[in-house]
């Protein structure tokens, strides 16, 4: 008997060419295909206007689906208007698990709670310098800088794994990062069981409960567990979870002498 395969997400992408660049466009769908189909794909902006010739070049490699909308008054973002509104529309239409918001525009702020409000999960795309306001109100934020095409590809590196456009930071850079390392700690005691261990994927969710914007990738890391291994803070354990398959899930907790105090171990 063939398993039934996990249904995928149905997602409606959403993409603000105004605050948007085309140069992360394949590493963008690339990545919104690790949470589902795009069964919807619509960019917004003005196209007769030059600035967007970049975003033309593109349209048809993907299928996006461009929407006009003029800028009728100087000053005055109309764009954001039509992509709430269409927005709003497919969400009534009870048809997508998951919205993709693609811009840096806090505009969108109030959008993107409504849409978690109707139980509907959002990811969030933007650059570094969008307001945390934002930020927060998506379930999962992915700063696009970390998305941009690689300038060479470092030996060693799986191409599959997608990109990562800056060097690992030193572990002492990590450590002394106090707001990371408090995320990560208070991860662990969180999910932890009576010895102190944590399976890696439930600290990733919690993370992810706490923190929409987080990403090992911000630190130059392309997996969690590699992030993990370079703080130097806590100890990692690879355990056999089938052993049929091989298959092996990371565990960690707090390093012996320096769990902190009121933590499960």
């Amino acid at each position: 008997m063939i398993p039934e395969t996990e249904k995928q997400q149905n997602l409606a992408v959403l993409i603000d060419a105004d605050n948007t660049s085309p140069s992360i466009i394949d590493n963008l769908f690339a990545e919104i295909a690790k949470y589902g189909i795009s069964s919807v794909k619509r960019i917004y902006g003005d196209w007769t206007s030059p600035y967007l010739k970049g975003w033309k070049e593109v349209l048809l490699s993907y299928a996006i689906h461009p929407i006009q909308q003029f800028h009728y008054t100087v000053g005055k973002n109309a764009t954001d208007s039509a992509m709430i509104i269409d927005a709003m529309d497919l969400l009534y239409s009870n048809r997508f698990d998951g919205f993709c918001l693609v811009s840096s525009d806090s505009d969108f702020t109030r959008l993107a709670t409504r849409i978690r409000e109707g139980g509907v999960t959002v990811y969030g795309f933007g650059k570094k310098g969008t307001p945390n306001a934002f930020v927060s109100a998506c379930d999962k934020f992915l700063y696009t800088e970390i998305l941009g095409k690689e300038d060479e590809e470092e030996p060693g590196r799986p191409a599959d794994e997608g990109p990562v456009t800056k060097k690992p930071l030193e572990p002492k850079l990590l450590r002394g990062d106090t707001k990371l390392a408090t995320l990560l700690r208070n991860s662990v005691d969180a999910v932890a069981d009576e010895d102190g261990w944590a399976a890696l994927g439930n600290v990733g969710q919690h993370i992810s409960n706490q923190s929409p914007s987080f990403d090992s990738r911000n630190y130059g890391f392309r997996k969690l567990s590699s992030l993990v291994k370079a703080t130097g803070l806590f100890e990692v354990e690879a355990r056999a979870v089938d052993n049929e398959s091989g298959n092996k899930a990371i565990f960690i907790r707090h390093k012996q002498g320096k769990t902190r105090r009121g933590s499960k171990s």
